[in-house]
C-alpha cells in the first residue's frame, strides 16, 4: 500500500521543523554563535528571526500569520512586559542586567518596549498602505476603475502592437495606486474576451497574457504605495533617519518604470509576434452616475495632488493617506462592510517586518552583528548587488513582501558597518531601495506573485514561457535599477 503525504501532513512537518530549529537556536550556549558579548535577549531575537525566515520560505502557515506570530512571540519573550519567568533577573548573568530607570529594579539588558512592538501595527507606512487600499476599494466599488481603464486604453486603438503597449502601460499605471492582484484581475477581465476570440495559432496571445503580470510587477515600483516592498524599504530607512517623500520616490522610479516597460514591450513583441495587425475588444461597465462618483474623483485627485506636492504643502504622505479614509467614511461612501474588504493580511505582513527591525535594533542585536562582522573588509559591490540578487532569488519562490521584510532589517544593520564604503554609491538608501526593487522584479514563476498566478490561470502561458520572459526582464530590470540607483547616489535625490 502506497503512503502519500497530504497537504496537512506536509504543513505539519514544515511547522515542526521550524519549531525544532528555533528551539535549538534558543537553547544553544550563546558562545556557539560566535558573536562577542551576545546577550540572552539578543539570542532570542536571532531565534525569532530564523523562525520568521523559515516560516516565510517554507510557508508552513500564511505569510501574514507568521508576521502576527513574530509580534506576539516578541511581546511575550523579549519585551519589558514579557512573561515574568522569562525575564527574571536571577536567570541572567550580572553583566546582562541593568537598573530600570522608573522602578529602580534590575532587568535584562536589551528588553524591547512593548509599546514599540505593538506600534508596528499602526506604523505610518502601514497607514500609507491603508489609504491606498481604500482608494482602490472605492474605485472598484463605484466602477471608476473601469471608466479610467476605458479612457486610458482608447488612445492605443486596435493595432496589435499598440494594444499590447496599452495593456502594459495602463496595467502599470493602475498598479502604482491599486493592489497588483486587483489590477491583474481587472485587466484580465477586459482582456479575456479578446484572448478567447483570437485563434490558437496566434502567438501574440501569450504576449498579451504576460503583459498583465509584467505591468503589475514593474508598475508597482513607481510609487511608495505601489507594492509592500516599497513601504517596507521606506519604513526601514525612516528607522535610521532617512525620510523619502512620495514625490521624491516617483521622480526617480517613474522614469525607471517607463524604461523597463518599453523594453518589456519590445521583448514581448519579438518573442511572441502577432500574426494579425488588428485587435478589437470591448470594456463593459463603467462608473456609476451620481454625486458619490463626483466626490470620489475629487477626493482621489486631491489625495494624489497632496502626495505629489508633499514638500510644498508640508503635509507628509503618511498623514495624507488617511485623508481619503476619513473623507469617504464621513460621506458614507465607505461603510463598515467595505472596510472588511481591505487586505488586512498585507498590512499585518508589513507590520511583522517592522517588528523584526525594531527587535534587532532595540535589543542591540543589529549593533552586535555589525561589530562582529568585518564589513569594512568586504567588497562593497558584493554587498550592494549580492544582497539584491539574493532578495530577487528569494522573491521568486516566496512572497515579495516576506523577502523584503526578511532582508531590510538585517541589511540596515549591515549598512551601519559600511557607511564609508557605501557613501560613493548612495549610501544606505541605495542598499535598501535596491532590495525593494529586487523583490518587485522577481516574476519568473506562477508562484512568484499573484499577477503571475492570474496570468497562468488563463491556460495560455506555460511555466517555461513565463520563466523565460520573467528571468530575462528581471535581470535587465536589476541591471537598470542598480545602475540608476548608483548613478543618482551622489546627487542625494533619494534621502
Amino acid at each position: 500500500m502506497d503512503f502519500k503525504l497530504n497537504d496537512v501532513m506536509i504543513k505539519g512537518l514544515k511547522i515542526s521543523f521550524v519549531i525544532i530549529v528555533t528551539l535549538i537556536l534558543w537553547l544553544l550556549p550563546s558562545e556557539s554563535f560566535g558573536i562577542e558579548g551576545l546577550t540572552i535577549i539578543q539570542q532570542r531575537m536571532i531565534s525569532i528571526f530564523v523562525f520568521a525566515a523559515l516560516m516565510w520560505i517554507l510557508e508552513g502557515v500564511s505569510a501574514w500569520v507568521t508576521s502576527v506570530l513574530i509580534i506576539v512571540v516578541m511581546l511575550f519573550t523579549v519585551s519589558d512586559s514579557a512573561i515574568v519567568q522569562l525575564i527574571d533577573p536571577s536567570f541572567f548573568p550580572a553583566d546582562q542586567l541593568v537598573e530600570n530607570a522608573k522602578t529602580g529594579a534590575m532587568q535584562p539588558v536589551g528588553l524591547i518596549s512593548y509599546k514599540s512592538i505593538i506600534a508596528c501595527f499602526a506604523d505610518p507606512t502601514v497607514m500609507l498602505f491603508m489609504g491606498g487600499f481604500v482608494l482602490a476599494l472605492v474605485a472598484s466599488k463605484s466602477g471608476v476603475d473601469v471608466s479610467l481603464a476605458r479612457i486610458m486604453l482608447k488612445p492605443f486603438g486596435t493595432n496589435s502592437k499598440t494594444v499590447l503597449l496599452g495593456f502594459i502601460l495602463v496595467t502599470a499605471i493602475f498598479s502604482m495606486f491599486v493592489s497588483n492582484t486587483a489590477t491583474a484581475a481587472m485587466m484580465l477581465t477586459f482582456l479575456a474576451p479578446v484572448l478567447k476570440n483570437m485563434p490558437e495559432s496566434e502567438r501574440g496571445r501569450i504576449g498579451l497574457a504576460l503583459a498583465i503580470p509584467i505591468g503589475c510587477n514593474v508598475g508597482g515600483i513607481a510609487t511608495p504605495i505601489g507594492t509592500p516592498p516599497n513601504g517596507i524599504a521606506i519604513g526601514g530607512l525612516k528607522e535610521i533617519g532617512v525620510d523619502i517623500g512620495f514625490a521624491e520616490w516617483m521622480m526617480v522610479m517613474f522614469p525607471l518604470m517607463l524604461v523597463i516597460l518599453l523594453i518589456s514591450w519590445f521583448i514581448l513583441l519579438n518573442v511572441y509576434k502577432f500574426s494579425s495587425d488588428k485587435i478589437e475588444f470591448k470594456i463593459e461597465g463603467g462608473a456609476k452616475k451620481g454625486w458619490e462618483t463626483t466626490a470620489i474623483y475629487i477626493i482621489m485627485a486631491m489625495t494624489i495632488a497632496l502626495w505629489m506636492l508633499e514638500k510644498i504643502v508640508c503635509i507628509n504622505s503618511y498623514v495624507v493617506a488617511l485623508f481619503p479614509v476619513g473623507a469617504f467614511c464621513a460621506l458614507g461612501i465607505v461603510t463598515s462592510q467595505d472596510l472588511k474588504q481591505i487586505d488586512w493580511a498585507v498590512l499585518w505582513m508589513v507590520a511583522g517586518g517592522f517588528a523584526l527591525g525594531v527587535g534587532m535594533k532595540d535589543s542591540g542585536l543589529a549593533k552586535a552583528l555589525v561589530e562582529s562582522i568585518p564589513f569594512n573588509t568586504w567588497n562593497v559591490m558584493l554587498v550592494l548587488v549580492g544582497s539584491g540578487i539574493i532578495c530577487w532569488f528569494l522573491s521568486t519562490f516566496i512572497s515579495n513582501s516576506a523577502s523584503a521584510a526578511l532582508m531590510v532589517p538585517i541589511l540596515s544593520a549591515v549598512a551601519k558597518g559600511m557607511t564609508e564604503q557605501l557613501a560613493p554609491y548612495g549610501g544606505v538608501t541605495t542598499l535598501i531601495i535596491g532590495l525593494a526593487l529586487s523583490a518587485s522584479f522577481a516574476m519568473a514563476l506562477p508562484i512568484s506573485t499573484p499577477p503571475n498566478a492570474i496570468a497562468y490561470s488563463t491556460g495560455l502561458v506555460k511555466t517555461s514561457q513565463m520563466a523565460k520572459i520573467g528571468v530575462l526582464i528581471g535581470v535587465i530590470s536589476l541591471v537598470l535599477g542598480y545602475t540608476m540607483l548608483i548613478f543618482i547616489g551622489k546627487t542625494g535625490v533619494l534621502g
